[in-house]
């Protein structure tokens, strides 16, 4: 008798060749806005989630209403969204005009977000969408010492353009968030392995998008497990959120499934460390390990954070470094240099507009 087979962490690649017509979008590498990174948007439950959620991380606070008969979007409706952020960010590169509205084919979107392509991959899809327009964040915003609370959606429309004669899909017409096109056209985005769409559970996704934004090229990130488990946005009891990390970390100890990062559990936090071959997975915006030939003054560095409230400072010198490094931008005065950085990227909540 056959043994059955075993079940490996990582799905199956469902697409492992592309058709002979298929639109460019497939090539286009994924990106992750760095807000939904940063912060726990998307429930990581797989059933209905009917709970509103709150979130306070420092000075932003969210409030994440979920959609009255589908429920919070999760962060596997997020794939859509990664979809379309690569495909603006491609035609941003190519020198194309990028907009609010765009318009998608529900074929290409399954394909290259490792999904079936079944009728009742049509039907989830659908549900997604219907997720994504009516789950409402709530959000402050800082701005010269007035707060104010503002809503604010993933995508404010959604029309299914086509529907063959079985009632699938072909093309939807969405239209973004605008602070979903302002990451765009900011670079406000980063690159995400193509793995990640294989990852099985909604956990090791979220703990990939922490280590990706915190962690970058950088030789270790290591972070607590009960400040961890609030930026997951986890609902489990501390003692199950730590059991669901180990079986994560002694995964990837055994079968190394994680994308670009290695995971472990050590003395109560949660230490990640690059691969090596994380610099060719990453692509163009990787954070490869620069020389300190771009000394930027305290002074600057604390005049950077007022600037930039809100941003991991650290990130952003190294961002600049490979930003300026990777570009060959000549820079005489550093502090100046990097203060109009800074400028620019503005205030982190100023980001969720």
């Amino acid at each position: 008798m056959a043994r059955p087979k075993r079940r490996t962490a990582l799905l199956p690649q469902r697409h492992k060749e592309p058709d002979l017509f298929v639109c460019d979008i497939l090539d286009a590498t994924p990106k992750g806005d760095r807000a939904s990174m940063e912060h726990p948007l998307f429930s990581l439950s797989v059933k209905k989630d009917m709970t509103p959620f709150d979130y306070r991380r420092g000075e932003v606070g969210l409030r994440i209403v979920p959609a009255a008969e589908e429920g919070r979007a999760n962060i596997f409706d997020r794939d859509i969204l990664i979809y379309v952020l690569s495909q603006l960010m491609a035609a941003k590169e190519e020198g194309r005009p990028i907009g609010r509205r765009v318009r998608i084919c529900a074929y290409d979107l399954l394909k290259a977000t490792n999904r079936h392509t079944s009728g009742q991959a049509y039907g989830t899809l659908r549900r997604a969408l219907v997720r994504l327009q009516y789950t409402q964040i709530h959000t402050n915003i800082h701005d010269h010492g007035i707060s104010a609370w503002r809503q604010i959606s993933l995508i404010t429309d959604a029309t299914i353009v086509k529907e063959d004669e079985t009632g699938r899909m072909l093309d939807v017409e969405l239209e973004l968030g605008e602070w979903l096109v302002k990451a765009v056209e900011n670079n406000n985005v980063l690159t995400l392995s193509r793995d990640y769409f294989q990852l099985r559970k909604p956990l090791e996704r979220r703990l990939y998008e922490l280590a990706r934004k915190h962690c970058g090229q950088q030789a270790e990130w290591k972070i607590g497990l009960v400040t961890l488990k609030e930026k997951c946005g986890s609902n489990s009891t501390d003692k199950e959120f730590k059991r669901l990390i180990k079986t994560i970390c002694d995964t990837d100890g055994r079968e190394h499934h994680m994308p670009d990062y290695r995971f472990r559990l050590v003395a109560g936090n949660l230490v990640v460390h690059p691969r090596p071959e994380l610099t060719l997975a990453l692509g163009s915006d990787s954070r490869t390990a620069l020389p300190d030939d771009l000394p930027i003054s305290s002074e600057a560095i604390e005049k950077g954070r007022t600037l930039a409230r809100g941003w991991d400072i650290h990130a952003l010198q190294q961002e600049w470094r490979c930003w300026v490094s990777e570009k060959g931008i000549p820079v005489k005065n550093t502090d100046a240099h990097f203060l109009d950085f800074c400028r620019k990227r503005g205030p982190y909540e100023a980001s969720l507009l």
